[in-house]
């Protein structure tokens, strides 16, 4: 033990963030952009800005989705329809492509359309965008690499990170008293402070997100009571969150899919009122399928949600009504549901996106102090007054884990609206847009760590944020003030949080000007 108890802690503190810190800061930003994905999609979706957003029977829209996909959809052995929210006024369907299409487990390929719950009309105008679900997907499948590994490294790096907030919490005796202590202009101080603040500032939301976040892939991690009682991984998950079993299979016979409208309305009157939020249809057109209807979220914390299976032929109900489950599921629903918060008013969850803001941070000043504190040491210890090759790289892992970062995201939006709306694969070129652009960030970034370097991207980053509410009315979209004047508040709020973010970003880089000259001279005065 590294002379005691506390010193142990701090040593541990640092090293367990150090090493991953990184990572975390980019978990830690696409989460918290997910929490409004619905609303960046529908920004991302220009052509989705004019269209009325009139609120529908659940049971029209549920007619309408139906005649859409046995036309489109009819070999398909799953389809997945999310029913109109506040939040996402259009009829969102997906569907598994047949065997013959190629269809496999993994990263499955899925097609899907939007209709106008109204007029049952396909929004074929609507650009084809993966939206906010990339960043809900990145956060904890990563990409370009296979699912299983991205959750395994993600799972380890929230393991660090919840050895360094408890050893953190060990390490700071004066930690509520530090939170209300910030000296700007100081230094290490300066930026030890701010690492506390933006820690205890949210430190339950740190611990919870963190906890819940392991918890709600702890099967994988955790598969040994799992397997002995299950033989078929997806039986457990039918099991638990309802639908079809794994060894369903097509009987050959073929029969018409039941009418889904009564179907909803019937699980509406079980549920007391609440409303259908998915439906899961199961080898439609054969006499085997199913059909399995979701409550809507945002009826409790927990994200298990009453589930009902209906016979896809006869429309006779499967399962039972007021079927109760036990502790440990209606735990884990609750860990799940406080994770992604899709239970959260829209006050609930501007307070999660800024606690989540919170944690990027955190992270982000963590890694920024160890290398501010190692500074110094370098130059006493090097006669030329340079700096090792571990500091070097810390400093652009850096700047190109951060501002880099924050210039990907940007290009991502920019690509969005500038990409030819009918360009084939045109989601996937959006994503590798979001990669090249944090690649060519990263080169010059781990090239040149300098303060220099610093200003000139968080600049970057800063014009393409700011500009972005501008370039929305340019490229078919609702302006902020035809957005405002409408009501279309998702919208409104997607420019509003990029102007903000951009002049932030800006206000940054100005900062790190102005204090460049005072750097110098207190290094200077190290060295000497």
């Amino acid at each position: 033990m590294k002379e005691g108890f506390r010193q142990s802690m701090a040593w541990l503190h640092t090293w367990s963030g150090l090493l991953v810190g990184w990572m975390l800061f980019m978990v830690f930003c696409c989460g918290t952009i997910s929490y409004f994905r619905d609303e960046v999609t529908l920004w991302m979706k220009p052509e989705l800005h004019q269209a009325p957003h009139t609120v529908v029977e659940q049971g029209v829209a549920a007619a309408q989705i139906q005649n859409l996909l046995e036309q489109r959809a009819s070999a398909s052995p799953r389809w997945f329809i999310t029913m109109p929210t506040g939040r996402e006024p259009t009829v969102r369907a997906s569907w598994a492509p047949s065997k013959e299409d190629g269809w496999q487990r993994g990263r499955r390929r899925f097609e899907s359309a939007s209709i106008d719950p109204v007029t049952g009309q396909e929004l074929n105008a609507a650009r084809a965008t993966r939206g906010g679900d990339f960043f809900y997907r990145m956060h904890f499948d990563l990409h370009y690499m296979p699912v299983m590994w991205a959750r395994w490294i993600v799972g380890i790096c929230a393991m660090f990170m919840l050895v360094a907030i408890i050893s953190g919490i060990v390490t700071h005796k004066r930690i509520f008293k530090d939170f209300f202590t910030f000296r700007p202009g100081k230094g290490q101080r300066s930026w030890l402070d701010a690492h506390n603040a933006t820690a205890v500032l949210a430190l339950p939301y740190h611990l919870m997100i963190t906890y819940t976040g392991l918890v709600t892939l702890m099967f994988m991690y955790l598969p040994q009571g799992l397997s002995a009682v299950y033989s078929e991984r997806d039986n457990f998950y039918a099991d638990l969150n309802g639908g079809p079993r794994a060894e369903a299979q097509a009987s050959g016979i073929h029969a018409p899919l039941t009418p889904l409208a009564p179907l909803v309305a019937q699980a509406s009157r079980l549920w007391d009122g609440a409303q259908v939020g998915r439906i899961t249809v199961n080898l439609a057109g054969d006499s085997a399928s199913t059909v399995t209807l979701t409550q809507q979220d945002a009826h409790g914390i927990s994200n298990h949600l009453p589930t009902l299976t209906f016979d896809g032929v006869s429309g006779g109900l499967l399962t039972e009504a007021n079927q109760t489950s036990g502790a440990a599921v209606e735990t884990r629903g609750v860990m799940y549901g406080l994770h992604i918060g899709r239970f959260a008013s829209p006050l609930l969850r501007g307070l999660f996106f800024l606690s989540g803001l919170a944690g990027c941070a955190m992270v982000a000043t963590g890694v920024l102090l160890w290398a501010v504190k190692e500074r110094p040491k370098h130059l006493k210890a090097r006669a030329n007054g340079g700096i090792g090759f571990g500091l070097r790289l810390v400093d652009g892992l850096n700047l190109g884990g951060i501002a880099g970062l924050m210039i990907a995201i940007s290009v991502f939006f920019w690509a969005n609206r500038l990409l030819p709306v009918g360009l084939e694969g045109r989601p996937e070129l959006e994503i590798q847009c979001f990669f090249t652009a944090w690649g060519i960030a990263a080169v010059p970034a781990l090239a040149f760590p300098l303060r220099w370097m610093w200003r000139i991207q968080l600049a970057a980053a800063g014009v393409l944020f700011a500009l972005l509410p501008a370039l929305n009315p340019l490229t078919g979209g609702a302006g902020l003030f035809s957005s405002m004047a409408h009501g279309l508040w998702p919208v409104a709020g997607f420019d509003l949080v990029s102007l903000l973010f951009g002049c932030m970003l800006l206000w940054a880089c100005k900062r790190l000007g102005a204090d460049g000259a005072a750097a110098r001279v207190r290094m200077a005065k190290v060295a000497a």
